[in-house]
């Protein structure tokens, strides 16, 4: 009888211990892809960005995820001009860096490239990957993605100078 009560004592507290764990993993807010960009973008970490939008396309695909892809092009892009306008080429060569590696293994064999042609190979990339996202955006809901387009207008009016580390508010990432 002793033996049945340990016994029931510790199937009792294992399953205790195991559903205290699973309430805890359920109480974590889940970060979707978009929210997730969002704090990259802010980081300035483009890279993750493009990849959690990539993500979030590839699990519900819309003319409204195509055109948020487009947009972190296109604020790529304009890092990339700004960085070099405000002739800070060593971060230029950091984004080239970021954009570049990711691996463990690119810490003893890193990317090396000239900042102003680092410049030049991600502005040409990002261009013709926003034109491209952008083009699928359209065919998918044209009218959606003119809605977007405009909000997107008004933030980069009313952020000139740090638009692309952010995304407009009624987008709600």
């Amino acid at each position: 009888m002793t033996v049945r009560i340990v016994l029931m004592c510790i199937l009792v507290g294992c399953n205790f211990v195991a559903g205290c764990a699973g309430a805890a993993r359920a109480a974590e807010p889940t970060v979707s892809n978009l929210e997730r960009a969002k704090v990259f973008l802010a980081a300035g970490d483009f890279r993750r960005a493009i990849e959690a939008c990539q993500h979030e396309i590839a699990e519900h695909p819309s003319a409204e995820r195509y055109v948020y892809l487009t947009y972190v092009y296109h604020a790529l892009d304009a890092y990339a001009e700004f960085l070099a306008k405000t002739d800070r080429w060593v971060h230029v060569e950091q984004l080239y860096l970021n954009l570049a590696t990711g691996r463990p293994e690119d810490l003893v064999d890193p990317p090396d490239v000239l900042a102003r042609i680092a410049k030049e190979v991600i502005q040409s990339a990002a261009q013709k990957q926003a034109d491209v996202t952008a083009a699928m955006a359209s065919r998918l809901d044209d009218a959606l993605v003119k809605r977007l387009w405009t909000q997107q207008t008004a933030w980069r009016k009313a952020h000139p100078d740090s638009w692309w580390l952010g995304v407009p508010p009624e987008w709600m990432w």
